[in-house]
């Protein structure tokens, strides 16, 4: 796979989880125009994760990745963000959530 191909999949997984992210502290929080603090370090934590992963060829997202890279206790801060956000993505992203399940599906497919 070529580096082109391999950033386009680093950018897309970093705005999916970017939008899960203000989903969740827009809804949990009541941050509508930035993220509170919490929110601003999970996002920057998962920015740095997404950004150095020696995987980004090879996987399609890091929910389908062999390798769980996030510390324990963001682990559980990054699901609790994609349980909430998961059902309402669909409302504030509808093209997003579509080309998501697609590539989720995909690379299920291909295993």
């Amino acid at each position: 796979m070529n580096s082109e191909k391999a950033e386009k999949k680093r950018h897309d997984e970093l705005q999916a989880v970017t939008r899960m992210i203000e989903i969740y502290c827009r809804g949990k929080h009541g941050h509508n125009i930035s993220l509170c603090k919490d929110c601003q370090n999970l996002m920057d934590y998962a920015r740095s994760r997404i950004e150095h992963c020696p995987f980004m060829e090879s996987k399609s997202f890091c929910s389908n990745c062999i390798v769980h890279c996030y510390s324990p206790d963001m682990r559980v801060k990054i699901k609790k963000v994609m349980r909430y956000s998961g059902p309402r993505i669909m409302f504030y992203h509808p093209v997003m959530c579509i080309n998501h399940a697609l590539t989720s599906l995909t690379a299920k497919l291909k295993i």
